[in-house]
């Protein structure tokens, strides 16, 4: 289960990148690419497991599920990969280029105004 190693990395990200004054962080907001390979259910439970125990715990984790797009080298056109088939809606050929789908990255770290919130 990578999932696992991948939250403790988001765990560390956020803790590198809140300020001295140790701030409430509310949500963790990461975006999950369909074609990263990473289960978006198995990560949420991984990072619930890592913050436990740490000034984080309770820290909501939010997944934007990123679609697989590509371009065809054909016609041109930009489109979303469908579910199991590689190949461009509009010509029929299989030679494109995939341009998003692989994004595995924290997006937004959202602080509390509040010191008490998440506590």
């Amino acid at each position: 289960m990578h999932e696992l190693s991948i939250a403790q990395s988001i765990l560390d990200i956020v803790q590198q990148h809140l300020p001295p004054e140790s701030p409430t962080v509310e949500t963790v907001k990461v975006r999950v690419g369909r074609l990263s390979g990473v289960l978006a259910e198995s990560l949420e439970f991984c990072f619930s497991a890592v913050v436990s125990g740490t000034p984080l715990e309770g820290v909501r984790m939010e997944i934007e599920h990123i679609p697989a797009r590509a371009t065809c080298r054909g016609c041109g056109k930009d489109f979303q990969v469908p579910e199991t088939l590689f190949c461009c809606p509009f010509c029929a050929t299989m030679d494109i280029k995939l341009t998003s789908g692989f994004e595995l990255q924290v997006a937004e770290i959202v602080i509390s105004d509040n010191p008490s919130v998440g506590s």
